[in-house]
């Protein structure tokens, strides 16, 4: 039975091999992540639905972060406006109030300010006025998910990275590149803190689906990626490669597959399973990452 809960790779409960702390862990880690999944489903609920009748507020708040439609300044400004004719008779001095009321901006509130008032008085296709408030009144109820959503995802994410950094694994993972607090504590939550869960590095990797899959049969010779594969896992090993890109190894080796003649997804997963490696490695012998040692020096043969 405990071979079975091991190698169980759709299972995404705490394993019994590890520890009190790394099951804590691993719990609040695939909540923090869960609730990130929930509110990017929200978000693009939402999104769908203004596009519908409010076109000016997805060029106001675009993308993510800090002005993105998932922001505190968005959803100030959309429940206090949430129709195309609310937000066009928005003041200078209620939009100013607004922002300074979501948190303080990176870049000037006047500035700010111009933007969101250009943008909402400009011309844009509108439904009819019943319609409108219809959508508007829907709009407001929407609005309420994301909220509940990003004050879920805050808790969460402070309670993981308390019982993280207190584990004694925490400074080796977070010694490679690319590797944060919270990315550390996910990748913590799906590998576990069991040194004996898999037999050696190659193991993890094919666990993670970092490791590609030979089919061969006669003279057919067929590399693909693996399918079965822990997809917690492998979806944070892609922001973590892609981070590590940052670094002067990990992108000399990245940019190597590529001018190989790899596309840029199978050329970060081949990363992702270089950097996995190296962290197997690191927790086996409870040593830091050193790049020197996991990223040689490539030696040139003489003609």
């Amino acid at each position: 039975m405990a071979n079975i809960l091991r190698t169980d790779i759709k299972a995404h409960r705490p394993l019994p091999a590890d520890s009190e702390l790394g099951q804590a862990v691993a719990v609040l880690a695939r909540a923090h992540q869960d609730a990130i999944w929930d509110k990017g489903q929200l978000v693009n609920r939402l999104r769908s639905h203004l596009r519908e009748y409010f076109p000016a507020a997805l060029l106001a708040f675009h993308g993510s972060g800090k002005l993105g439609l998932d922001s505190a300044y968005a959803r100030a400004i959309l429940t206090s406006a949430p129709t195309p004719a609310a937000a066009a008779k928005l003041t200078r001095g209620q939009l100013r109030a607004l922002l300074n009321r979501a948190g303080r901006l990176r870049r000037s509130v006047d500035e700010e300010v111009e933007r969101l008032r250009e943008l909402f008085r400009s011309q844009q296709m509108r439904q009819l006025p019943l319609v409108e408030k219809a959508m508007g009144n829907q709009t407001t109820a929407l609005l309420r998910q994301p909220d509940a959503a990003c004050t879920s995802g805050d808790v969460l994410s402070n309670a993981t990275e308390e019982a993280f950094l207190s584990h004694p694994d925490a400074q080796i993972i977070t010694s490679l590149p690319g590797l944060s607090v919270m990315s550390g504590a996910r990748v913590l939550a799906e590998i576990g803190d069991d040194p004996t869960r898999f037999a050696d590095a190659r193991a993890v990797k094919a666990y993670a689906g970092a490791a590609p899959v030979t089919r061969a049969s006669g003279r057919s010779h067929i590399v693909v990626a693996r399918t079965v594969k822990n997809r917690r896992l492998a979806a944070v090993g892609y922001m973590w490669a892609f981070a590590a890109l940052r670094s002067s190894e990990p992108r000399a080796h990245y940019d190597r597959r590529r001018n190989g003649g790899e596309r840029h997804t199978p050329a970060l997963r081949n990363l992702f399973n270089k950097l996995l490696g190296c962290l197997y490695h690191c927790l086996r012998n409870r040593t830091l990452y050193d790049a020197e040692k996991a990223f040689p020096e490539r030696l040139t043969l003489a003609a």
